[in-house]
């Protein structure tokens, strides 16, 4: 039994995709479309870059969108390989929207644009500089919990990612992490500034909320193919008003990546698909459990491991 994940913001780089958009019309027609709904280039700033430019959440978050869909449709379309058997389909972050369009709840347009204006409303809930993300490495969720509440009278942050066994991801003003850095270092605890310039996944995106809570109501989701696992719950979800009211809360909420997998692993799921640029998911998911078969679809030669699903 099988679940199909895609990958969230980070999994970026220069030229990704480019074996498919050489090869595919289907794919040059997705990315042409692409250009049309975001009006502009969307297309050229993933093939040549500069990264810089993609780097910018405004255009990465439908960059990763249109990777992981144009490589959906090519295994769907291409290799007859029907990926709806899918037991589950789940998304880290920006990923979640690429599972429910690949699942069929929102259209290719719909989606890219409501990322386009996703990724400029995170970036700008808070001035340039003035917020961050903390990865910290080898500790427990409740370890850092008890050290977030210990030093609540000093500095706030709060977890923004739990992504696997001993990675977990934190959000916060810039000057209250620099505080809680030297905490961990004082207890030996690992920790690393994320090369990112806003907070995710905290509150301190209460102005992104309020954007994404108007832009989502405009959105005509449907009835998908397959149940979705949702970021805030770590469950189920297959109702189009619960999916859109469970986007409006990922933005300011802790995306339970680790509990997720855990989840469908528990619900029988024994191998994991990940659809888009970059193996990151795939090394999270084999951190959580070691037992599980994982695939990360990048090119022609990986789409060969799974042809037992035509």
């Amino acid at each position: 039994m099988f679940s199909v994940i895609f990958p969230g913001q980070g999994s970026q780089l220069v030229a990704m995709g480019k074996e498919f958009y050489d090869k595919y019309d289907l794919v040059k027609n997705l990315f042409n479309e692409a250009d049309e709904a975001l009006e502009k280039p969307i297309s050229k700033i993933i093939l040549q870059g500069p990264k810089e430019e993609l780097d910018l959440t405004i255009n990465t978050q439908p960059a990763i969108f249109l990777i992981s869909y144009s490589i959906f449709q090519v295994v769907k379309i291409k290799f007859n390989i029907d990926l709806h058997k899918a037991k589950y389909f789940a998304g880290h972050s920006l990923g979640e929207y690429s599972a429910i369009a690949c699942a069929n709840y929102l259209d290719f347009k719909e989606t890219i644009q409501v990322l386009k204006k996703r990724g400029d409303a995170m970036q700008n809930s808070v001035p340039n500089g003035e917020g961050g993300m903390l990865a910290v490495l080898g500790t427990t969720v409740e370890n850092i919990e008890k050290i977030l509440d210990d030093n609540k009278n000093d500095f706030l942050a709060e977890i923004a990612n739990d992504n696997s066994e001993g990675q977990i991801v934190l959000s916060g003003k810039t000057q209250d992490l620099q505080k809680l850095s030297h905490v961990f270092k004082e207890n030996k605890i690992k920790n690393i500034k994320l090369p990112v310039s806003a907070p995710f996944h905290s509150s301190l995106m209460k102005k992104a909320t309020e954007i994404m809570t108007k832009e989502l109501q405009k959105l005509n989701f449907k009835n998908g193919n397959n149940v979705l696992i949702s970021n805030i719950t770590a469950d189920e979800v297959f109702n189009a008003s619960e999916i859109k009211d469970l986007l409006t809360k990922q933005i300011e909420n802790r995306v339970r990546w680790r509990e997720s997998i855990i989840n469908m692993i528990n619900k029988g799921v024994n191998e994991f698909i990940e659809i888009g640029p970059g193996k990151i998911l795939s090394g999270l998911v084999k951190r959580i459990n070691k037992e599980v078969v994982v695939n990360s679809i990048n090119n022609e030669e990986d789409i060969k491991k799974i042809l037992k699903y035509e």
